[in-house]
C-alpha cells in the first residue's frame, strides 16, 4: 500500500451541455497534472456536461454523448498517468443516476451514484435522477477512497457509511451554488464530518455562471485534526496539487498558504461579475447594452458589466425625457466617462409626443396618470431593444430586488432585457456595493482602478423621473424599512404579526405584503439574474399568481 499520494484538484469552469469541449478541458487538465506528478485528478460534479443539467439529461442522445466522452477519458488513462474522477449521467438498468466515475488504467474502475438527491430551493435532482444506494469506498492504487457527490456529504449517514466500510479519506465532488457567506458554512459543516469520522475531508467545487446560478469554487481540504490545509481561490479556475502522506494515524494533507477571506461585498461583486461574464460569453453575445439613467442601479450595472467584459464591450444609452433632470444628464455622462464605455443619447421626447397624439382619440378627456409614466418606460424599452437587435448586444436589465418585490417596475419597459445582475440585490445592498466598488478595485477584473460613478449618484434621492419632482419614496416606504420587511417575508416567511413584533408598523407591513403578492405576475416575466441570497425569485421562490391568501392580512 502506498504511503504518499498526490491529488490534483481541478476546479474548472465547464460549459453546460458542451460535452466534447468539457472532455477536452479535462484531458488538458490531466496532462498538466501529469507533468506535475499527480496520481489522481478530481473534477467537479457532472463535470462532463456541467451541473445542473436539468431536462437535458432526459435526452437519450445527451446520455449517449456523455457515455462516449467518459469512455474516451477512460481510454486516455491507459498511458499510466494520473487516474481521473469525473461526474456525469449513469444509465443503470431502468434508472438514471447522477454519478461519478473512477477512471484508471484505460478502464472505468468504479461507479458511484449520488445517494441524497436535493429537491429544495434551486435543486430538482429528484425530478430527473434516481437515487443510488449508500456508497462504499472505491480502491485506487491501494487507497480506499470515500467518494461522494455534493449533497451526500451534507448528511451524516453517507460519510459514516463510508468510514465504517473502511474509507481512509472522504472526498466530495460538488456543484454547490454560491450564496453570500456560504463558503464559511461549508467549512463549518465539513468540520462536523471530520469530527464524526476522524478522517480528512476534501471538497471540490465547480466554478462558473450557469443562468441564474453562480458556482464559486472555494474548494478546500481539512485534515483529520480539523485544520484547514488547502483553500482554492473563489470565483476563478484553479488546479492545485495536494500532497498526502500516510502516517500512524492515517492520511494527512501537506498544508499550503491559505488566501485571505473575501469581504461579503467582494463575494457578491465577484458572483455578479462571473455570472454575467459566463452568460454573455457562453451564449456568444458580442457585448451588452443598457440604459444609463444617471441613477444608482444603472450605474452599478454598468460598472459590473465593465469589470466582467471590459469597456469596449459595453454600450450605454441615455434616453432623456422632459422630466430628466440636469443632474441626471451630468451623472450619466460622468459614469460613462469614468468607465470608458461608449455613450449614446437618444431623446424620447418626440416618441412621447407621437404616442400622446396617437392615443388621444382613444383616451378622450381622461387626465394623465401612471399610464403616461409607464409609456415612457416602454418607449425606452423599445429603444434599447432596437439597439440590441441592430448591434447584437444583449440588453441588460437594471432593476433591483426591492423594485421587483413591490412591482415598482414596468413590464415591457425597464424590465426588458436578457439578464439582470441586480435581480437578487435589495436596494440597501445596491447602495453598499456602490460605495464599496468606488473605493475598491480588483486587479484581475477589467474595470478602472478608481471610482466607477460620481458620488452624487449614490447620495441623491432615487427617482424614476417619469413626472416632475418624482422620488421613489413617494410610492414606497424608506428603503431601510422596506428591505427589512421584504427580507422578513421573502427570505424568512415571517408573518405580519412577527414583523410587527420586530418593530414594524402593521399598516406598512400589510401594504408591502400586498405589493409583493400583486407583483408575482411581473416576476414570472422577468429575465434571469444572479442568485446572491438564500431565496431568489424564480428557482427558489415559486408562488401562484392567482392567490387569495392576501385576504388573511387585510
Amino acid at each position: 500500500m502506498p504511503d504518499t499520494l498526490r491529488i490534483a484538484l481541478a476546479q474548472f469552469n465547464p460549459h453546460e451541455g458542451a460535452i466534447r469541449h468539457n472532455a477536452d478541458r479535462i484531458l488538458a487538465l490531466r496532462a498538466e497534472a501529469a507533468r506535475a506528478g499527480a496520481d489522481l485528478v478530481l473534477t467537479p460534479e457532472f463535470s462532463i456536461a456541467g451541473y445542473p443539467p436539468e431536462d437535458l439529461v432526459r435526452k437519450p442522445a445527451f446520455q449517449a454523448e456523455c457515455d462516449a466522452a467518459i469512455v474516451r477519458l477512460a481510454e486516455a488513462t491507459a498511458d499510466g498517468g494520473p487516474g481521473l474522477v469525473v461526474g456525469g449521467p449513469w444509465k443503470n438498468g431502468g434508472q438514471l443516476h447522477n454519478a461519478l466515475f473512477l477512471l484508471d488504467g484505460g478502464e472505468i474502475r468504479a461507479r458511484r451514484a449520488k445517494h441524497e438527491l436535493p429537491n429544495y430551493g434551486v435543486f430538482d435532482d429528484k425530478r430527473v435522477f434516481d437515487p443510488g444506494p449508500a456508497p462504499g469506498p472505491v480502491v485506487f492504487r491501494g487507497v480506499r477512497l470515500g467518494l461522494m457527490i455534493c449533497e451526500d456529504w451534507w448528511f451524516q449517514s453517507v460519510s459514516e457509511t463510508l468510514a465504517e466500510s473502511g474509507a481512509e479519506m472522504l472526498l466530495s465532488i460538488n456543484g454547490s451554488p454560491f450564496e453570500a457567506g456560504k463558503s464559511t458554512f461549508r467549512v463549518d459543516l465539513a468540520v462536523s464530518r471530520v469530527v464524526e469520522n476522524n478522517l480528512p475531508f476534501l471538497f471540490l467545487n465547480q466554478v462558473c455562471g450557469q443562468d441564474e446560478l453562480v458556482f464559486d469554487g472555494n474548494s478546500f481540504v481539512l485534515n483529520a485534526d480539523r485544520s484547514l490545509a488547502v483553500v482554492l481561490p473563489g470565483f476563478q479556475e484553479a488546479m492545485v496539487m495536494t500532497d498526502w502522506t500516510r502516517g500512524t494515524t492515517g492520511w494527512r494533507c501537506e498544508p499550503q498558504a491559505i488566501p485571505a477571506p473575501m469581504s461579503r461585498e467582494e463575494q457578491i461583486w465577484r458572483a455578479m461579475v462571473l455570472g454575467l461574464r459566463d452568460y454573455v460569453e457562453k451564449n456568444r453575445f458580442p457585448g451588452v447594452v443598457l440604459g444609463l439613467s444617471g441613477g444608482i442601479d444603472s450605474a452599478l450595472t454598468a460598472a459590473c458589466a465593465v469589470d466582467a467584459l471590459g469597456p469596449d464591450r459595453v454600450r450605454c444609452v441615455m434616453m432623456p425625457s422632459p422630466y430628466t433632470s440636469h443632474e441626471s444628464l451630468e451623472d450619466a455622462e460622468g459614469c460613462a466617462r469614468l468607465l470608458g464605455v461608449r455613450y449614446d443619447t437618444v431623446n424620447i421626447g418626440a416618441a412621447m409626443e407621437a404616442f400622446a397624439g396617437m392615443l388621444a382619440p382613444a383616451f378622450g378627456n381622461r387626465p394623465p396618470d401612471i399610464t403616461e409614466e409607464n409609456l415612457q418606460s416602454r418607449i425606452r424599452g423599445v429603444t434599447l431593444m432596437a439597439m440590441s437587435n441592430k448591434f447584437g448586444d444583449m440588453l441588460l436589465t437594471t432593476g433591483n430586488k426591492s423594485e421587483m418585490s413591490t412591482g415598482y417596475a414596468t413590464l415591457y419597459g425597464d424590465m426588458c432585457g436578457g439578464y439582470s445582475v441586480l435581480k437578487d440585490l435589495y436596494k440597501t445592498t445596491v447602495f453598499a456595493l456602490s460605495w464599496w466598488r468606488n473605493a475598491n478595485h480588483l486587479p484581475d477584473l477589467l474595470g478602472p482602478s478608481g471610482a466607477v460613478m460620481p458620488q452624487r449618484v449614490i447620495t441623491k434621492p432615487p427617482s424614476a423621473e417619469l413626472k416632475p419632482d418624482q422620488k421613489d419614496q413617494d410610492s414606497l416606504p424608506p428603503y431601510d424599512e422596506l428591505d427589512a420587511i421584504l427580507e422578513g417575508i421573502v427570505e424568512h416567511e415571517r408573518s405580519v404579526d412577527e414583523l410587527v413584533e420586530r418593530g414594524h408598523d402593521r399598516a406598512t407591513v400589510v401594504r408591502v405584503w400586498k405589493m409583493l403578492d400583486r407583483a408575482e405576475y411581473k416576476r414570472r416575466q422577468a429575465p434571469p439574474g444572479v442568485k446572491i441570497g438564500p431565496r431568489a425569485f424564480g428557482r427558489d421562490r415559486r408562488y401562484p399568481i392567482t392567490n387569495g391568501f392576501t385576504a388573511l392580512v387585510s
